[in-house]
């Protein structure tokens, strides 16, 4: 790194300090205690390890510095300015929390360069990081290690390692000797609601080092010892955490050490007197020149670091360069989609009968060849989320040129990572579960959706039909609550083509998350012709149409599609006209032009049909339709048993069609 020795690292952290002290008096609105009691740990981070070039952010060999603890966001939005960021003014830091600035109140990944995910709701960033810790290891076993070598440093708090995410993060980490994960805790012992001892009592060095990490503890003020401790992290086989001990409010005479100072603007009076206390005579806003061309030096050494990981890149061979380029822009290989086009045409041969759960492994099975970015796991359900095939070779601690990831019972923790694998970029991740356990996942899928990230969610066992295990393990509400979050595509297709569809549909869309619903049991094959191009991809077609005035249409989606099917060709004998309209993704259909909704929707009473709840369907049916789902929990019994028993039948949908008409 730069040579630090001449600066003034004081002055410097006092220039983080007071930004994020002003900015926040200036809103009105803020969290100023963290950036003052952390700027010490920034400074030495910055100017003495973190490996970045604040004229190129998104640099692929850059160290990662990740905020868990969002609510301190003018820490980072500080150092992004004094170091150089070309789109961090200072007018920026002025309009901290206003409307349309990139200085939000917590830190958003895609406003501007250097802010490496989307943090506020705690241990996320400490997830996330785990994910591109992960990333880097994986790619680094790929190319060249001067090609792939970088660190990933996360500043957390108290809140976040309260957090149950936080104990399946490190849990994993610890396992997978994520060497280059560095945790930077600020141990301020302080809460909105007061002391930490209100609520936690944890020995955290004992719990890191009893789930494999190295834990240092020093004094978050000082900065030879912080220097010493992240030396020491740097050439750690184990993942580290360094324990650092502040103040809240740091120079603050009244506030310090209070929780006052955690989420309210000191007031001016208070910032005057903390200015004095440490001798920053400047007025709101200002930096001095020396200060600030100290910063700016930092900022600028990367650019030489990247210059010659450039140079290293072109020496390549042509393939690995084209490769690690392509994969880190986020492009699909050219003519990938025949491994898709494969699965297709064989099933439309074959008409096989298949839950779409093995569906889906026929189409990784295809895929994985075909996209060697595409990384796996199943957080321990691999045998029932069909997310395992030959070509994915399982990740250890030891070997990380695999490319499947178990889990374990860490639903969260597997979902907060792999959006860390997104962001870091090289790494398509797909992951799974059973469909009502999103529950344990939702929030990290709510991130994926707010920084339109390419996650791939294999939610399996996606209804009562999955029987037996009852109502704990049969998903309602979830197909809905999930259709609810803006941004994520949700899937559920009604067989083999249908699926080849919608993962080919999840990999195209570099801007969506996808949830990918799917049955544990068979279904009858409902796509028996070719088609030159994609039916699912406008999220609802008429899969089969009658030749004669329409009666009613019957909307359907993944394992009722061949039940509406079976429907309609009663019903036809009775001279009773039907559409019938496979609608995979819902969220494409509504995406559609007018004209296309209003062919396939038709003018003839419409039936919704879908084993789940009802709520989101009657946007489709209209005032006058009908809806066949669910209205209560499930039952354990084998899953025939319950479509009959909750009336989710063909002869429900015929005595419903012939009471509309």
């Amino acid at each position: 790194m730069v040579n630090s020795n001449n600066f003034d690292l004081m002055g410097m952290a006092n220039a983080v300090r007071f930004l994020s002290a002003d900015a926040v008096q200036k809103a009105n609105s803020g969290h100023p205690g963290m950036p003052m009691g952390t700027a010490d740990i920034a400074t030495v981070l910055f100017t003495k390890f973190l490996k970045f070039d604040a004229s190129d952010p998104y640099w692929p060999d850059r160290d990662r510095f990740i905020l868990s603890a969002g609510h301190g966001s003018m820490l980072l939005y500080s150092l992004l300015y004094l170091t150089g960021n070309r789109n961090m003014t200072i007018e920026e830091i002025k309009d901290f929390r206003q409307l349309g600035s990139i200085t939000a109140g917590h830190p958003e990944y895609g406003l501007v360069g250097g802010i490496e995910t989307t943090t506020g709701p705690l241990a996320q960033g400490l997830g996330n990081a785990v994910g591109m810790a992960i990333a880097e290891k994986l790619l680094s076993s790929r190319f060249q290690k001067d090609i792939v070598d970088h660190y990933t440093y996360v500043l957390a708090g108290d809140g976040c390692l309260m957090e149950g995410l936080s104990h399946e993060a490190i849990s994993i980490a610890g396992h997978l000797k994520l060497a280059k994960l560095i945790v930077l805790y600020d141990d301020n012992e302080i809460t909105i609601d007061g002391p930490t001892s209100l609520a936690m009592s944890d020995d955290q060095v004992l719990r890191f080092e009893a789930c494999g990490w190295e834990a240092i503890r020093v004094d978050g003020h000082n900065v030879a010892e912080i220097e010493n401790a992240l030396s020491q992290a740097k050439i750690s086989s184990k993942p580290t955490i360094i324990l650092c001990k502040t103040k809240i409010g740091f120079g603050a005479p009244n506030l310090e050490g209070s929780n006052k100072s955690h989420g309210a603007p000191l007031g001016e009076e208070e910032i005057a007197k903390a200015k004095s206390a440490l001798n920053w005579n400047y007025d709101p806003f200002e930096v001095p020149e020396e200060i600030l061309n100290s910063w700016r030096e930092v900022g600028k050494h990367g650019s030489s670091e990247r210059k010659k990981w450039e140079d290293k890149l072109e020496l390549l061979p042509l393939d690995q360069k084209n490769h690690f380029t392509r994969s880190t822009s986020g492009e699909l290989p050219e003519g990938w989609e025949k491994s898709i086009t494969q699965v297709i045409e064989t099933a439309i041969q074959d008409a096989p009968k298949m839950a779409t759960r093995k569906a889906s492994e026929l189409v990784i099975e295809h895929i994985s060849k075909a996209l060697p970015e595409l990384v796996g796991g199943s957080a321990d359900l691999t045998g029932s989320n069909n997310t395992k095939v030959d070509d994915l070779k399982v990740i250890t601690a030891e070997d990380f040129r695999g490319r499947y990831i178990h889990w374990g019972v860490r639903e969260h923790g597997m979902a907060a990572a792999m959006n860390g694998m997104a962001l870091h970029g090289g790494i398509i991740p797909f992951g799974g579960t059973f469909l009502v356990f999103t529950d344990y996942c939702r929030p990290s899928i709510r991130l994926s959706a707010l920084m339109g990230l390419r996650v791939i969610y294999i939610m399996t066992h996606d209804s009562i039909g999955l029987g037996e295990d009852g109502p704990t393990h049969q998903p309602i509400e979830h197909l809905a609550s999930l259709r609810a979050m803006p941004n994520l595509l949700v899937f559920r297709p009604a067989d083999v083509v249908e699926t080849a569809e919608c993962w080919q549909l999840a990999l195209e869309h570099k801007n969506n998350p996808s949830v990918i619903a799917l049955s544990r049991q068979s279904l009858p094959a409902v796509r028996t012709k070719t088609s030159n191009h994609s039916l699912s991809a406008k999220g609802g077609y008429i899969i089969s149409e009658t030749q004669n005035k329409l009666n009613a249409t019957i909307l359907a989606t993944g394992s009722e599609v061949s039940l509406a099917l079976s429907a309609r060709e009663d019903l036809e004998k009775e001279g009773i006209h039907i559409n019938v309209v496979s609608m995979p993704c819902l969220e494409l259909f509504q995406m559609q032009d007018g004209e296309y909704k209003q062919r396939v929707l038709g003018d003839a009473p419409r039936i919704a049909l879908e084993a789940g709840s009802a709520y989101g369907w009657e946007k489709f049916v209209g005032e006058n339709g009908e809806i066949v789902g669910m209205n209560s929990f499930g039952a354990s019994a084998p899953g025939n048993a319950l479509f009959d028993h909750f009336s989710i039948t063909k002869e429900t949908i015929k005595e419903t069609i012939k009471k509309l008409l």
